[in-house]
Protein backbone atom coordinates (compact mmCIF):
# COMPACT_ATOMS: atom_id res chain seq x y z
CA UNK A 1 0.00 0.00 0.00
CA UNK A 2 3.16 2.22 1.15
CA UNK A 3 4.22 1.63 -2.85
CA UNK A 4 1.27 2.52 -4.52
CA UNK A 5 0.43 5.74 -2.60
CA UNK A 6 3.65 6.70 -3.97
CA UNK A 7 3.57 5.34 -7.55
CA UNK A 8 2.92 8.59 -9.87
CA UNK A 9 0.58 6.82 -12.33
CA UNK A 10 -2.02 5.69 -9.36
CA UNK A 11 -1.96 8.93 -7.74
CA UNK A 12 -2.67 10.58 -11.22
CA UNK A 13 -5.44 8.54 -11.96
CA UNK A 14 -6.72 8.73 -8.64
CA UNK A 15 -7.41 12.61 -9.04
CA UNK A 16 -9.02 11.93 -11.74
CA UNK A 17 -11.77 9.15 -10.45
CA UNK A 18 -11.86 11.63 -7.06
CA UNK A 19 -12.64 14.61 -9.21
CA UNK A 20 -15.34 12.64 -11.12
CA UNK A 21 -16.97 11.06 -8.24
CA UNK A 22 -16.34 14.37 -5.47
CA UNK A 23 -16.06 16.75 -8.08
CA UNK A 24 -17.99 19.44 -5.41
CA UNK A 25 -14.29 20.01 -3.21
CA UNK A 26 -12.52 21.42 -6.01
CA UNK A 27 -13.82 25.14 -5.13
CA UNK A 28 -12.37 24.61 -2.20
CA UNK A 29 -9.00 23.54 -3.84
CA UNK A 30 -8.39 26.27 -6.24
CA UNK A 31 -7.19 28.49 -4.33
CA UNK A 32 -4.07 26.09 -3.82
CA UNK A 33 -3.03 25.46 -7.59
CA UNK A 34 -0.56 28.57 -8.14
CA UNK A 35 0.81 27.98 -4.62
CA UNK A 36 1.31 24.33 -5.09
CA UNK A 37 2.51 24.28 -8.36
CA UNK A 38 5.06 26.98 -7.11
CA UNK A 39 6.19 23.92 -4.87
CA UNK A 40 6.57 21.28 -7.35
CA UNK A 41 8.99 23.95 -9.36
CA UNK A 42 10.64 24.80 -6.88
CA UNK A 43 11.18 21.25 -5.71
CA UNK A 44 11.88 19.48 -9.58
CA UNK A 45 14.62 22.50 -10.63
CA UNK A 46 16.32 21.50 -7.34
CA UNK A 47 17.83 18.59 -10.23
CA UNK A 48 19.34 21.30 -12.02
CA UNK A 49 22.95 21.29 -10.41
CA UNK A 50 24.80 25.13 -10.46
CA UNK A 51 27.55 22.77 -11.47
CA UNK A 52 26.44 22.73 -14.41
CA UNK A 53 26.52 26.63 -15.56
CA UNK A 54 30.60 25.99 -15.31
CA UNK A 55 31.23 24.83 -18.43
CA UNK A 56 28.36 26.34 -20.56
CA UNK A 57 30.01 24.97 -23.86
CA UNK A 58 28.81 21.82 -23.69
CA UNK A 59 25.53 22.94 -22.57
CA UNK A 60 24.66 24.86 -25.78
CA UNK A 61 23.22 21.95 -27.86
CA UNK A 62 21.18 19.96 -25.54
CA UNK A 63 20.21 23.05 -24.60
CA UNK A 64 19.28 24.39 -28.15
CA UNK A 65 17.64 21.21 -29.04
CA UNK A 66 15.30 21.19 -25.91
CA UNK A 67 13.76 25.10 -26.57
CA UNK A 68 13.40 23.86 -30.54
CA UNK A 69 11.65 20.32 -29.69
CA UNK A 70 9.43 21.56 -26.97
CA UNK A 71 8.74 24.88 -28.42
CA UNK A 72 9.02 24.74 -32.37
CA UNK A 73 8.01 21.12 -32.73
CA UNK A 74 5.44 20.28 -30.05
CA UNK A 75 3.95 23.84 -29.71
CA UNK A 76 3.94 24.26 -33.51
CA UNK A 77 2.24 20.68 -33.64
CA UNK A 78 -0.78 21.55 -30.52
CA UNK A 79 -1.19 24.95 -32.34
CA UNK A 80 -1.60 24.08 -35.84
CA UNK A 81 -3.60 20.87 -34.74
CA UNK A 82 -5.79 22.87 -32.71
CA UNK A 83 -6.67 25.80 -35.31
CA UNK A 84 -7.93 23.22 -37.55
CA UNK A 85 -10.51 20.88 -34.92
CA UNK A 86 -11.18 23.67 -32.24
CA UNK A 87 -13.79 26.38 -32.33
CA UNK A 88 -14.52 26.75 -29.10
CA UNK A 89 -12.78 29.75 -27.67
CA UNK A 90 -12.31 28.43 -24.14
CA UNK A 91 -10.80 25.54 -25.10
CA UNK A 92 -8.47 26.98 -28.00
CA UNK A 93 -7.56 29.39 -25.56
CA UNK A 94 -6.78 26.30 -23.10
CA UNK A 95 -4.71 25.22 -26.42
CA UNK A 96 -2.87 28.02 -26.32
CA UNK A 97 -1.92 28.69 -22.65
CA UNK A 98 -0.73 24.79 -23.09
CA UNK A 99 1.79 25.42 -26.27
CA UNK A 100 3.09 28.49 -24.12
CA UNK A 101 4.59 26.26 -20.89
CA UNK A 102 7.64 24.25 -21.37
CA UNK A 103 8.77 20.96 -21.18
CA UNK A 104 6.98 18.78 -18.44
CA UNK A 105 9.30 18.39 -15.43
CA UNK A 106 8.59 14.91 -15.19
CA UNK A 107 10.82 14.63 -18.63
CA UNK A 108 14.09 14.51 -16.35
CA UNK A 109 13.15 11.52 -14.45
CA UNK A 110 11.06 9.53 -17.30
CA UNK A 111 14.75 9.60 -19.30
CA UNK A 112 16.30 7.92 -16.47
CA UNK A 113 13.72 5.24 -16.17
CA UNK A 114 13.52 5.17 -20.46
CA UNK A 115 17.11 4.74 -20.11
CA UNK A 116 17.54 8.00 -21.78
CA UNK A 117 20.20 10.65 -21.92
CA UNK A 118 20.01 11.74 -18.88
CA UNK A 119 21.90 15.13 -19.48
CA UNK A 120 20.07 15.69 -22.24
CA UNK A 121 17.22 15.66 -21.03
CA UNK A 122 17.77 18.25 -17.97
CA UNK A 123 19.58 20.52 -20.12
CA UNK A 124 17.13 20.31 -22.74
CA UNK A 125 14.29 20.79 -20.16
CA UNK A 126 16.29 23.74 -18.33
CA UNK A 127 16.26 25.41 -21.93
CA UNK A 128 13.02 25.26 -22.56
CA UNK A 129 12.46 26.75 -19.11
CA UNK A 130 14.78 29.64 -18.64
CA UNK A 131 13.15 30.43 -22.68
CA UNK A 132 9.83 29.89 -21.48
CA UNK A 133 10.53 33.44 -19.44
CA UNK A 134 9.90 35.11 -22.59
CA UNK A 135 8.01 32.61 -25.01
CA UNK A 136 5.39 31.76 -22.77
CA UNK A 137 4.14 36.04 -23.27
CA UNK A 138 5.05 36.20 -26.82
CA UNK A 139 2.62 32.72 -27.68
CA UNK A 140 -0.14 33.89 -25.22
CA UNK A 141 -0.54 37.09 -26.67
CA UNK A 142 0.96 36.46 -30.06
CA UNK A 143 -2.11 34.19 -30.64
CA UNK A 144 -4.80 35.22 -28.27
CA UNK A 145 -4.67 39.12 -28.94
CA UNK A 146 -6.90 41.38 -27.46
CA UNK A 147 -9.20 38.30 -27.02
CA UNK A 148 -6.89 37.54 -23.54
CA UNK A 149 -8.70 39.56 -21.30
CA UNK A 150 -6.02 39.01 -18.33
CA UNK A 151 -4.12 42.32 -17.54
CA UNK A 152 0.10 41.41 -18.64
CA UNK A 153 0.74 42.69 -15.39
CA UNK A 154 -0.89 39.63 -14.20
CA UNK A 155 0.75 37.43 -16.77
CA UNK A 156 4.09 38.52 -15.59
CA UNK A 157 3.54 37.57 -12.02
CA UNK A 158 2.17 34.75 -12.69
CA UNK A 159 5.65 33.56 -14.61
CA UNK A 160 7.36 34.98 -12.10
CA UNK A 161 6.05 32.82 -9.28
CA UNK A 162 5.49 29.47 -11.13
CA UNK A 163 9.47 29.68 -12.56
CA UNK A 164 11.59 33.10 -11.95
CA UNK A 165 10.98 32.33 -8.33
CA UNK A 166 10.95 28.33 -7.72
CA UNK A 167 14.25 28.85 -9.68
CA UNK A 168 15.93 30.84 -7.27
CA UNK A 169 14.17 29.15 -4.47
CA UNK A 170 15.84 25.99 -5.51
CA UNK A 171 19.25 27.72 -5.58
CA UNK A 172 18.74 28.67 -1.70
CA UNK A 173 17.53 25.02 -0.76
CA UNK A 174 20.48 24.22 -2.43
CA UNK A 175 22.97 26.67 -0.81
CA UNK A 176 21.96 25.74 2.47
CA UNK A 177 22.03 21.99 2.12
CA UNK A 178 18.45 21.89 2.64
CA UNK A 179 17.59 20.24 -0.30
CA UNK A 180 19.35 16.68 0.99
CA UNK A 181 16.67 16.67 3.69
CA UNK A 182 14.18 17.11 1.05
CA UNK A 183 15.34 14.54 -1.45
CA UNK A 184 13.65 11.39 0.25
CA UNK A 185 10.68 13.01 0.14
CA UNK A 186 10.90 14.99 -3.46
CA UNK A 187 8.81 12.75 -5.39
CA UNK A 188 5.85 11.59 -3.20
CA UNK A 189 5.45 15.45 -2.68
CA UNK A 190 5.27 16.48 -6.28
CA UNK A 191 2.90 13.13 -6.83
CA UNK A 192 0.31 14.36 -4.42
CA UNK A 193 1.07 17.76 -5.38
CA UNK A 194 -0.55 17.15 -9.15
CA UNK A 195 -2.83 15.29 -7.19
CA UNK A 196 -4.27 18.27 -5.80
CA UNK A 197 -3.99 20.14 -9.40
CA UNK A 198 -5.64 17.65 -11.38
CA UNK A 199 -8.52 17.22 -8.97
CA UNK A 200 -9.01 20.50 -9.01
CA UNK A 201 -9.53 21.49 -13.06
CA UNK A 202 -11.15 17.85 -13.24
CA UNK A 203 -13.43 18.45 -10.25
CA UNK A 204 -14.24 21.73 -11.92
CA UNK A 205 -14.98 20.63 -14.94
CA UNK A 206 -17.10 17.17 -13.91
CA UNK A 207 -20.26 18.16 -15.78
CA UNK A 208 -18.53 18.76 -18.89
CA UNK A 209 -16.57 15.74 -18.62
CA UNK A 210 -19.73 13.77 -17.50
CA UNK A 211 -22.58 14.87 -19.71
CA UNK A 212 -20.74 16.41 -22.65
CA UNK A 213 -18.25 13.54 -23.42
CA UNK A 214 -18.37 13.56 -27.35
CA UNK A 215 -17.35 17.16 -26.89
CA UNK A 216 -14.13 16.43 -25.73
CA UNK A 217 -13.25 13.92 -28.77
CA UNK A 218 -11.40 17.18 -30.64
CA UNK A 219 -9.17 17.35 -27.46
CA UNK A 220 -8.67 13.86 -27.36
CA UNK A 221 -7.27 13.54 -30.56
CA UNK A 222 -4.55 16.47 -30.47
CA UNK A 223 -3.49 14.87 -27.03
CA UNK A 224 -3.09 11.82 -29.05
CA UNK A 225 -1.65 13.58 -32.12
CA UNK A 226 0.53 15.22 -30.05
CA UNK A 227 2.03 12.74 -28.14
CA UNK A 228 1.67 8.80 -29.84
CA UNK A 229 1.88 10.36 -33.41
CA UNK A 230 4.36 12.96 -32.50
CA UNK A 231 6.67 10.81 -30.65
CA UNK A 232 6.72 8.13 -33.68
CA UNK A 233 7.47 10.68 -36.25
CA UNK A 234 10.61 12.09 -33.75
CA UNK A 235 11.92 8.66 -33.36
CA UNK A 236 11.48 8.04 -37.36
CA UNK A 237 13.95 11.00 -37.80
CA UNK A 238 16.06 9.91 -35.52
CA UNK A 239 16.45 6.50 -37.14
CA UNK A 240 17.10 8.20 -40.64
CA UNK A 241 19.67 10.64 -39.10
CA UNK A 242 21.43 7.74 -36.85
CA UNK A 243 20.87 9.70 -33.58
CA UNK A 244 22.30 7.78 -30.63
CA UNK A 245 19.13 5.69 -28.97
CA UNK A 246 19.71 7.61 -26.03
CA UNK A 247 19.83 10.99 -26.68
CA UNK A 248 16.76 10.17 -29.24
CA UNK A 249 14.80 8.78 -26.16
CA UNK A 250 15.35 12.12 -24.62
CA UNK A 251 14.24 14.32 -27.58
CA UNK A 252 11.02 12.62 -28.26
CA UNK A 253 10.22 13.36 -24.52
CA UNK A 254 11.06 17.08 -24.69
CA UNK A 255 9.41 16.82 -28.18
CA UNK A 256 6.14 15.25 -26.41
CA UNK A 257 5.41 15.88 -22.78
CA UNK A 258 4.49 19.49 -21.51
CA UNK A 259 3.76 20.54 -17.92
CA UNK A 260 0.12 19.74 -17.87
CA UNK A 261 0.28 20.88 -14.29
CA UNK A 262 1.74 24.70 -14.76
CA UNK A 263 -1.22 24.69 -17.84
CA UNK A 264 -4.05 24.16 -16.38
CA UNK A 265 -3.14 25.88 -13.19
CA UNK A 266 -2.38 29.52 -15.15
CA UNK A 267 -5.82 28.41 -17.44
CA UNK A 268 -7.82 27.71 -14.53
CA UNK A 269 -6.25 31.01 -12.36
CA UNK A 270 -5.96 33.26 -15.03
CA UNK A 271 -9.29 32.31 -17.74
CA UNK A 272 -11.52 29.74 -16.72
CA UNK A 273 -12.51 26.07 -15.60
CA UNK A 274 -13.27 25.03 -19.37
CA UNK A 275 -9.74 26.64 -20.79
CA UNK A 276 -7.85 23.92 -18.51
CA UNK A 277 -9.93 21.28 -19.64
CA UNK A 278 -7.10 20.61 -22.82
CA UNK A 279 -4.50 20.03 -19.95
CA UNK A 280 -6.65 17.74 -18.19
CA UNK A 281 -7.51 15.46 -21.31
CA UNK A 282 -3.58 15.88 -22.33
CA UNK A 283 -2.94 14.26 -18.32
CA UNK A 284 -4.72 11.55 -18.95
CA UNK A 285 -3.25 10.94 -22.14
CA UNK A 286 0.46 11.36 -20.61
CA UNK A 287 0.17 8.65 -18.52
CA UNK A 288 -0.73 6.03 -21.05
CA UNK A 289 1.85 7.26 -23.29
CA UNK A 290 4.25 6.78 -20.92
CA UNK A 291 3.11 3.55 -19.90
CA UNK A 292 3.49 2.95 -23.53
CA UNK A 293 6.88 3.90 -23.62
CA UNK A 294 7.43 1.61 -20.40
CA UNK A 295 6.42 -1.31 -21.88
CA UNK A 296 8.42 -1.01 -24.96
CA UNK A 297 11.74 0.21 -23.60
CA UNK A 298 11.18 -3.20 -21.50
CA UNK A 299 9.91 -5.55 -24.61
CA UNK A 300 13.48 -3.83 -26.18
CA UNK A 301 15.76 -4.88 -23.38
CA UNK A 302 14.15 -8.10 -23.76
CA UNK A 303 14.97 -8.34 -27.86
CA UNK A 304 18.60 -7.71 -27.31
Amino acid sequence: MKKLLRNRDFILILSLVFGLLFGQGAQWVRPLILPVLALVMTLSTMLISSRMFRSPSALIIPCLLGIAMNYLVLSGTILMIASLLISDEALWTGFVVLASVPAAVAVIPFADFLKGNAFYALVGAMGAYLSGIVIMPLIIFGFLGKNFAVEPDKLVITIVMLIVLPLMASRLLMWTGIDKRIAPFRGTITNWSFFLVVYAIVGLNRELFIERPLSLLPVAIIAIASTFVLGFIIEGFARLFRIDQGISTSLVLLGTLKNYGIAGGMALALIGEESAVPATVSTVFMIVYIIWLGFRARMRDKSK
